[in-house]
């Protein structure tokens, strides 16, 4: 479904649950409280009808129905746009996979359109409800809570790339032909971490520090700060990854190479080898082949030693060149 959950609340209490937006539009005016829609991957008719209702700005719309936003914040007026880019990792294929999240933040009405599996709303929902007197803060609070939930759902997404950093690291002297791939890919997930996470930064720090500004209460400066230092943490780990996966790459380039030398090393010397070999085969080859010759004039042909002194040279001659490559270490 489109609508995971609507609900409509008031002094922290959830009082309404409707089944469309219709009703939920006409209760939140009637009891002054706050709505909050949770969509997921909701079409453009839908996404309008909110915007209609809520008096979203045309410039946040055609934001959210283009898709593929940077993580951001922006305000139009009293209305708060944030594009947070939530993270899991997936156990299975060893691989980071990210999403989009949407908030739509006004006075009374938080519209949330997600278009990945993460973060778990749910859960937020569910916490939130329990603490009431977090929720009666109003809009700014579910939007703290959700940012909350996904800086927390980097940590196992941290985990995994930090797993998988130290398995590279054993293939890397495991000789490995696949692991410079590995590594490439890996750096690339690292990456994309890095591009959802570092914005979060300016978008938490943003709302701490200038709380006027943005509508946050008082009670939220000091959590939005525990949440800033989530950030901060998580920034330096991404970061320290890709350094260490950059040097990674150059080592196993160096590995790669060094085995590469060592490869063309010992072709060389079965090379030497087989080539002198080859030269002490061919001396005797060399004399049997002159006196196989069928002139007439040769002087050893009627001496009596001839053929001795032919087989003697044949084995001095190999002599001869195995002790010159022997001295030469291509033996």
């Amino acid at each position: 479904m489109t609508l995971v959950d609507n609900a409509v609340y008031v002094d922290g209490k959830r009082l309404h649950s409707p089944e469309t937006l219709e009703e939920t539009f006409d209760l939140t005016r009637e009891s002054g409280g706050m709505a909050w829609i949770g969509l997921y991957r909701p079409d453009d008719i839908e996404l309008l009808a909110v915007s209609e209702e809520f008096g979203l700005n045309l410039l946040i719309v055609e934001d959210a129905l283009a898709g593929h936003q940077r993580s951001k914040l922006e305000q139009y007026g009293d209305q708060l746009f944030v594009v947070l880019r939530p993270a899991r990792y997936l156990d299975d294929v060893e691989r980071v996979e990210i999403g989009e999240l949407h908030l739509f933040v006004g006075h009374n009405f938080v519209v949330t359109v997600r278009h990945a599996e993460s973060p778990d709303l749910a859960r937020v929902r569910k916490r939130l409800e329990q603490e009431v007197d977090l929720l009666s803060l109003g809009p700014q609070a579910v939007l703290y809570a959700i940012l909350d939930q996904v800086v927390d759902e980097y940590a196992p997404v941290s985990a995994g790339l930090e797993n998988d950093i130290d398995e590279i690291e054993d293939q890397l002297f495991g000789g490995d032909a696949e692991v410079s791939r590995r590594i490439y890919e890996l750096s690339r997930e690292v990456i994309g971490c890095q591009r959802a996470i570092s914005p979060l930064e300016t978008v938490v720090g943003e709302l701490q520090r200038n709380p006027d500004k943005y509508a946050v209460p008082p009670e939220l400066r000091d959590r939005l700060g525990d949440v800033l230092d989530h950030v901060l943490r998580l920034i330096d780990r991404v970061t320290a990854y890709r350094s260490l996966l950059d040097n990674a790459l150059a080592l196993s380039s160096t590995l790669a190479s060094n085995r590469l030398a060592e490869t063309s090393i010992a072709q060389n010397e079965q090379t030497k080898k087989i080539s002198s070999w080859a030269a002490i085969l061919f001396a005797p080859t060399l004399v049997g082949t002159v006196y196989g010759m069928n002139f007439q004039n040769m002087p050893e042909l009627d001496w009596a030693l001839g053929y001795p002194m032919a087989l003697a040279l044949m084995v001095l001659l190999g002599i001869l060149l195995y002790a010159a490559f022997k001295r030469n270490n291509w033996l």
